[in-house]
């Protein structure tokens, strides 16, 4: 038997106390989550985070620092997620790009909006991270160190 923890990263981009979510379908429900998503092959954090976030938001960021690294097995899919949470700031919105398929939409909204809709969200990791950002938790990006070919 092989097990395969499935490598993703998420960004918290705030902007006025709000923070960008993403509004979208996963496993027939309607939930919350950070721009986020897989690592793919011969990508690097910083690429990928970049990638998800313009692929289901439309946004353009810029990753500053590294909030944390979290795992996390969901008991819907018996899958477990592997994490790198950025702080990144917002560059440019590109209003007319189409989003990834399932995102409904992107939005923004604040922590306490986020916490009132625990139900909704994709994962405890959701508002964890954020609370780690507002805890003040930073690690530089030199801390990741990447041998790609």
């Amino acid at each position: 038997m092989s097990w395969h923890p499935h490598a993703t990263v998420a960004a918290i981009v705030e902007k006025e106390g709000k923070f960008l979510l993403v509004e979208e379908h996963s496993s027939g429900q309607i939930v919350l989550n950070q721009p986020a998503g897989h690592i793919e092959e011969d990508e690097t954090f910083i690429t990928a985070v970049c990638r998800e976030t313009l692929e289901e938001t439309a946004w353009h960021i810029d990753p500053k620092y590294l909030v944390g690294l979290y795992i996390y097995k969901s008991a819907l899919n018996n899958t477990t997620y592997h994490r790198a949470c950025f702080y990144a700031e917002a560059i440019r919105h590109e209003s007319a790009r189409q989003l990834d398929k399932g995102i409904i939409q992107a939005i923004w909204m604040s922590r306490d909006e986020i916490a009132a809709q625990q139900e909704k969200l994709r994962s405890p990791m959701v508002l964890r991270c954020i609370d780690d950002y507002l805890a003040g938790k930073q690690y530089p990006l030199n801390l990741i160190t990447e041998y790609l070919n």
